[in-house]
Parts: structure tokens; sequence; C-alpha cells
């Protein structure tokens, strides 16, 4: 699944992950481990590693993460993705819920987010493990 993405596009859905694990004010363990087998499974660089990490420790900067620059052909990759995040946690708070619904009507022009189903497990993220 993520093998489509170039070097940038994976650092930019990166940023995307971890401003969303922000969402609520707070990354816990849960979400630290979903982003770190994620970055496993891109197969980062160690400098992009170290990048991650610090976006772990303090978010990326609001300029830096545009839905805009998402390229239409992995949107629903950029949204599963993030959507996993999310929920990675078992919970997903009225300010994430919302966070969501704002991307992806910025992304598709409509809000599908009540259509969800359950959220993907690790496994469909194809995370290399």
């Amino acid at each position: 699944m993520f093998n489509e993405l170039g070097p940038e596009d994976r650092m930019r859905l990166m940023r995307f992950v971890c401003a969303f694990a922000w969402a609520d004010l707070d990354v816990d363990a849960q979400e630290k481990d979903f982003v770190r087998r994620l970055v496993h499974g891109l197969e980062l660089t160690d400098d992009e590693r170290r990048q991650v990490e610090e976006w772990l420790t303090r978010p990326p900067a609001p300029e830096d993460v545009d839905p805009q620059d998402i390229p239409p052909e992995h949107i629903d990759l950029f949204l599963i993705a993030v959507k996993a995040l999310v929920a990675t946690d078992g919970r997903i708070t009225s300010r994430e819920a919302e966070s969501l619904r704002l991307l992806e009507q910025m992304l598709t022009g409509n809000d599908r987010t009540e259509e969800w189903g359950p959220p993907p497990m690790t496994e469909e993220l194809d995370m290399g493990e």
C-alpha cells in the first residue's frame, strides 16, 4: 500500500499522522507505537525517523500540514492512515472526530466519516510487520 508513495509523500503522510496524534493535545503510548510501526513500514531513513520522533514530542507546524498538498491519488491512503491513528487508542474524542471530518471535507468535498466502519486493522495498512 505504501510502496506507491515517494520519499516526499511518505514524510508528508507522517506529518499528517503526527499532527493528528496531537489533535486531542495528548500523544499516548498507543499512538506513539502506531506511528513507530508506520515509520518501520515506510522504511524511512535515520534522519526521517529522527524528524518523526521530534513530531511526537512537538507537533509539526500548522503551515507544514496543508491538505491541499496531498496528491489526489493518495487521498484515500492518507485518510485511512489518519483514521487508524486516531482510533488506535480505542476512543475518538470529539476534537479528533471534528478534525477528521474537516480533513475529509477539505480533501474530498464531502463528509463520509459517519459511514466509516470500525478502524482499519494495522494489517490492512501493510506496515511491513
